[in-house]
């Protein structure tokens, strides 16, 4: 199936590792130019590297996608080099894993910065070049907490679901000017995040990494935590040409985790 991917101009955020770097690679292999961001520059850079070993054109940058003014810096950087922004996968690591009780001020605030206003930040930032080609993609990827909240993971489940409002409004107030917008909300995948939430929960419980993680995993249809890159396909497809009646809509892609209907 041809995505019409090729030539696009795309900016992947969070991606020095994980799902994002999957779908990084994926867009590249798509014959896509590729614009990589992340706050660690040591894990970026060998992404990148890896992503223009294989002939992509690749742009990449440390940012802090919570910095409003480093965001739209980064989005006209890309513009003036590629010519346009065509797809932006919004993305940021997820916050601390707490129990209601446990949670701070300073941490709820944070968990906003990073998980709602980095994807109003980038939103404002690429809308105005996508309105001038009246073509876009705006793709986040969230969790499946969005739908079916996680034990311990306060800050997640409750701001995540607030992303979910804005991209509902966006999805409503731009798709007249040709610009689609959906969310990806992976559940246990195979990354760094599951292996810390693994941790925590493993030690608390007293029980081994590898007794909680048969436990983990009973609770979806498909009794295994999901590979970044079987997420990634699922961002790639939102965010091409096969996609173009898709908007408002979140894509889980969790294994038969979510148990409503």
């Amino acid at each position: 199936m041809d995505l019409g991917l090729k030539d696009r101009n795309v900016i992947v955020a969070a991606a020095s590792e994980g799902i994002a770097r999957s779908a990084a690679e994926k867009f590249a292999a798509e014959g896509a130019r590729v614009a990589l961001c992340s706050r660690d520059l040591a894990k970026l850079r060998p992404t990148a590297e890896a992503i223009a070993d294989t002939g992509a054109t690749v742009l990449f940058e440390a940012l802090d996608v919570t910095d409003e003014a480093a965001v739209q810096q980064f989005v006209a950087q890309v513009a003036a080099k590629f010519g346009s922004v065509d797809v932006c996968i919004t993305n940021a690591g997820g916050p601390p894993a707490r129990m209601f009780l446990e949670t701070t001020t300073a941490e709820w605030k944070s968990a906003v910065d990073l998980n709602l206003m980095s994807t109003i930040h980038f939103a404002r930032a690429v809308i105005p070049h996508m309105q001038r080609n009246r073509w876009g993609r705006i793709v986040t990827i969230t969790s499946v907490s969005v739908r079916q909240p996680v034990s311990d993971l306060i800050y997640s489940n409750t701001v995540r679901a607030g992303a979910l409002g804005l991209l509902k409004s966006l999805s409503n107030e731009f798709g007249k000017d040709g610009i689609t917008v959906n969310n990806v909300a992976p559940g246990y995948a195979a990354t760094a995040r599951l292996r810390s939430i693994i941790n925590r929960r493993a030690a608390k419980q007293g029980i081994s990494e590898e007794a909680f993680t048969t436990r983990l995993i009973a609770d979806a249809a498909l009794k295994r935590v999901g590979e970044a890159a079987e997420i990634a396909d699922a961002i790639l497809f939102l965010a091409s040409d096969r996609a173009s009646y898709i908007t408002g809509q979140t894509l889980l892609v969790d294994g038969g985790l979510y148990k409503g209907l």
